[in-house]
């Protein structure tokens, strides 16, 4: 249901923006957006979704579709024993404890809620269960196609069957506050038919909300120079695995308007992505899924560097370290590890073989030979993994060995690894329920709330895997729920 449109005059001017009226107003369409919408709508507001972009969904239709779930079937059918109080340790830990521990609560505590719901929606998973850096055991579901954009359409199935509409092309100039500025939130000035990246492109127009604003505006990784004042290491030679619209125009906004923003330069960047590919990717996948049981990673003098299960941060910043000093990184695994891969998602080895993304190799030294690692290197590295596992050695860096068996395999699988800019840990400061905070005040401002990456607290210093799906629907549904019964 969309907002009906009047004049404030009752005949427009040409210097006053036509004007438009809706209960809730949500500000981008992915996971978090549409999830508010939803919720909105179901609890009988009307609901107007803004998208700058050409297309709904952001990054939402190019996520890589995967999910913490504690007490999922397919955990079950493992006989894995999980919790919503180790999911929450988990991210906690991870995040160095700079989260907001109730926000952390909550999102374990209805991760399968999430599940339940998305796949009441359609959603379909594939049979695989996985851990990866940061998760203490296996939770991680993934999506049968293998993407996001299967949870974002399911997402917009719904939405439309309760008569919901995306406008496209619809950039936000301004907060629009009561009071001289420093009142409630009512309502936002807009451009209609706006042309991205011309933020002079497009007809302004006012929208006013009856009862609030949603924020569900993402991260900024596709704009280097937000970025780079956020974190000066963060430099143009570095890619990002986002969409091109991921940009800061609203983080700037929202400290114009007085919002309270925190920890906004914790920005992570994934340490697993392919240089031999644009954006995120598919192979990742090989080098995350496949060291934990089937390999390891090493630099291009043969040595191991780093826990290759330890989360995303401490990766990241040692394979930076490695970069510093002249070393290319790479992930070796032993062939067998393709029927865990492809369980995850259907035909994955063949196809990132095909696409020479993975490459395969008749033994180490054809694979040292090729990539450029010192003779004897790779032979060496793997050896002294397999001694460590055999012996039940303590491992230098850390990593668990127990599930691990040493690795001999006919056939080498190897990958080179790069990092890229992938996601926003901080962003507004909001209540559980989602209010956005006042920065001069600290209380909520009224009628505006936010959810998903532009909201803060959640992951602290470092996000873990498949946590942001979940972050994103699970304060979306409850950001919009709050926000179209509480906020007249």
């Amino acid at each position: 249901m969309g907002g009906e449109s009047y004049c404030v005059s009752g005949q427009p001017s040409p210097s006053e923006p036509a004007v438009e009226l809706a209960d809730i107003v949500v500000v981008g369409s992915g996971f978090a957006g549409i999830a508010a919408a939803i919720e909105a709508l179901e609890a009988g507001a009307s609901v107007l979704v803004l998208e700058k972009m050409p297309e709904p969904g952001g990054n939402s239709v190019i996520d890589s579709g995967q999910l913490a779930v504690v007490g999922s079937p397919q955990q079950e059918a493992h006989r894995i024993h999980d919790s919503a109080d180790l999911l929450a340790e988990d991210i906690l830990v991870n995040g160095e404890h700079l989260n907001d521990p109730l926000k952390v609560r909550y999102i374990a505590e209805h991760s399968h809620e999430v599940y339940e719901w998305v796949t009441s929606l359609g959603v379909r998973w594939a049979s695989g269960v996985a851990a990866a850096g940061g998760h203490s055991i296996p939770r991680i579901l993934f999506t049968e196609s293998g993407s996001g954009r299967e949870i974002h359409q399911a997402l917009m199935r719904k939405f439309e069957s309760l008569g919901g509409k995306v406008r496209t092309n619809c950039f936000v100039d301004r907060i629009l506050r009561g009071g001289n500025g420093t009142g409630r939130v009512e309502g936002l000035l807009v451009r209609e038919g706006y042309r991205f990246p011309d933020a002079s492109s497009g007809t302004p127009v006012r929208i006013l909300a009856r009862r609030a604003v949603i924020l569900c505006h993402g991260g900024f990784a596709a704009d280097v120079a937000y970025r780079q004042k956020m974190d000066s290491h963060l430099t143009p030679d570095l890619g990002t695995t986002n969409q091109p619209g991921a940009t800061g125009e609203l983080w700037r906004e929202t400290v114009r308007a007085g919002c309270e923003v925190l920890q906004a330069g914790w920005v992570q960047s994934t340490p697993w992505n392919n240089p031999k590919e644009k954006g995120q990717g598919i192979g990742w996948l090989f080098s995350e899924y496949a060291p934990p049981l089937y390999g390891l990673w090493i630099d291009s003098d043969g040595n191991r560097f780093v826990d290759e299960t330890a989360n995303r941060k401490v990766r990241t910043e040692a394979i930076f370290e490695e970069h510093r000093r002249g070393r290319r990184v790479f992930c070796i695994a032993a062939e067998g590890c393709g029927k865990l891969l492809d369980s995850i998602y259907e035909g994955y080895l063949g196809t990132v073989l095909r696409r020479g993304i993975v490459q395969r190799f008749e033994s180490l030294r054809e694979l040292g030979e090729a990539l450029g690692i010192r003779p004897g290197g790779a032979e060496a590295a793997v050896k002294a993994l397999n001694e460590c596992i055999r012996a039940r050695k303590e491992d230098p860096f850390g990593r668990s060995l127990r599930r691990m068996k040493p690795l001999r395999s006919r056939r080498w699988l190897a990958a080179e690894m790069t990092p890229k800019v992938h996601h926003c840990m901080g962003g507004v400061m909001t209540t559980l329920s989602g209010e956005v905070l006042d920065a001069r005040t600290q209380l909520p401002m009224g009628g505006l709330y936010a959810a998903g990456e532009c909201a803060g607290g959640v992951h602290g210093a470092c996000r873990i895997t498949a946590c942001a799906i979940l972050d994103c629907i699970a304060m979306g549904r409850l950001a919009g729920r709050t926000a179209a019964v509480g906020g007249a």
